[in-house]
């Protein structure tokens, strides 16, 4: 879900502010952000295979030490891995794309669903859920 106009602004005076504070966190938030922990999708991809098998063969194998599958417990380890790497590694569509004019999502505009005073649903509901709380 994206944030609104005034959501936007508070983070970014939020973010301004932090940096203000503290150059030398926001230096390191700044390295480690956006494409920095990228990997590629063939290592994920690998991976993820890597930990089927292993996961199988552990399970066909005789191979149980103590009686526990531990050749499966590693390929599920291994697959978990991946998965991990895939989450970190995928393109956030947070905020950056919508401030940066970027893709948008089906039915997150304004245009998308007009009320009778030509407000989007979203923007009604702010102002409703604005007055309840002023009250």
């Amino acid at each position: 879900m994206p944030l609104s106009e005034h959501e936007q602004r508070m983070l970014d005076e939020i973010e301004n502010a932090l940096y203000a504070d503290d150059p030398k966190f926001a230096s390191s938030v700044r390295k480690t952000g956006g494409a920095g922990g990228r990997r590629p999708a063939g290592v994920v991809v690998v991976l993820g295979l890597v930990g089927v098998a292993l996961l199988v063969g552990g399970l066909a194998l005789d191979f149980k030490p103590g009686g526990f599958p531990v050749l499966s417990l590693v390929g599920f380890l291994v697959m978990f891995a991946a998965g991990v790497m895939a989450l970190r590694s995928a393109p956030s569509t947070g905020s950056s794309t919508a401030a940066s004019g970027g893709t948008r999502v089906p039915g997150a505009g304004k245009s998308s669903t007009k009320g009778a005073e030509g407000q989007s649903y979203s923007s009604r509901m702010e102002d409703r859920f604005r007055r309840r709380f002023e009250q």
